[in-house]
């Protein structure tokens, strides 16, 4: 997944950005709304992190997400 993808997906990856960074709060999510300059300040700002390091995080958690997306669904049969 990308950020250009993000935008569409946004309600489904709230969750488990919330995961990651606990500190971001739902008001937090819902004004980054999938857009890779707003978590990055908001990283920043809850966490206290570098720009550099910011973007580096966020990069490498909407790759995981992606990753995390394209596994095979279990549906609990045998």
């Amino acid at each position: 997944m990308n950020w250009n993808q993000m935008d569409g997906k946004w309600q489904q990856m709230k969750g488990s950005l919330k995961q990651q960074w606990g500190k971001l709060t739902d008001d937090d999510l819902d004004v980054i709304a999938g857009q890779r300059d707003k978590l990055v300040g908001k990283l920043q700002e809850r966490y206290g992190y570098a720009k550099d390091e910011a973007q580096r995080k966020a990069d490498e958690w909407v790759k995981m997400a992606g990753d995390k997306s394209r596994e095979p669904q279990h549906t609990g049969g045998r």
